[in-house]
């Protein structure tokens, strides 16, 4: 399981994405050969972020589908999950939202 960092805004995420990269692809690599095809991001120590940190998320989520891999957020902090669906977003992170298309 992969940590993110404290801290996910717009000046430190090009940074951030550049480690996570790197991470997620020797996992990818390491585990490549196990059963199930999912990689699991753990979120709990996130706790100051922008509208940025969606943009690494969706950064690591094409770069797991491009091979066929499912991305995982675990223990994400509320305030991300709301910022995720202001932006139409959650249901690409939560498997638990509503789809774009079905909300009101």
């Amino acid at each position: 399981m992969l940590k993110l960092p404290s801290r996910l805004r717009l000046e430190n995420v090009p940074e951030e994405w550049v480690r996570l990269e790197s991470a997620l692809r020797a996992e990818l690599a390491q585990v490549g050969n196990a059963a199930g095809r999912s990689v699991t991001l753990d979120a709990s120590g996130l706790t100051d972020f922008d509208s940025a940190a969606l943009s690494l998320l969706l950064s690591a989520l094409r770069l797991c589908g491009q091979d066929g891999w499912q991305l995982t957020l675990q223990q994400a902090p509320r305030e991300l999950r709301e910022l995720a669906r202001v932006y139409a977003l959650e249901h690409l992170f939560w498997a638990d939202a509503p789809a774009p298309a079905e909300m009101a």
